[in-house]
C-alpha cells in the first residue's frame, strides 16, 4: 500500500495562497473598521457579498480593493 507524502518543495512553492473572498469579520479587520460597518456597507449596496455554505456572507477580494480605490 502506497502512502502519499508531501508535495516536492518545487511544486509546493508554486501554490498561490491569495484568497478570493473573506468573511465579514476578516473584511472588517483588513479595512480597519468594525464588523457592523462592513455589514452596513453590504446592506446599503456599497459592498457586494455572496452567500456561501450555511448562509455565511463572503466578501470578494475584488470588492474590497474596489472600495479602497474609491
Amino acid at each position: 500500500m502506497e502512502v502519499l507524502g508531501h508535495l516536492p518543495q518545487s511544486e509546493a512553492g508554486n501554490i498561490d495562497t491569495e484568497r478570493l473572498a473573506y468573511s465579514i469579520k476578516e473584511s472588517a479587520a483588513l479595512l480597519g473598521v468594525d464588523y457592523f460597518s462592513v455589514y452596513r456597507l453590504i446592506q446599503r449596496g456599497k459592498l457586494r457579498a455572496c452567500r456561501a455554505l450555511r448562509g455565511k456572507l463572503l466578501v470578494p477580494r475584488s470588492e474590497l480593493l474596489r472600495l479602497l480605490k474609491n
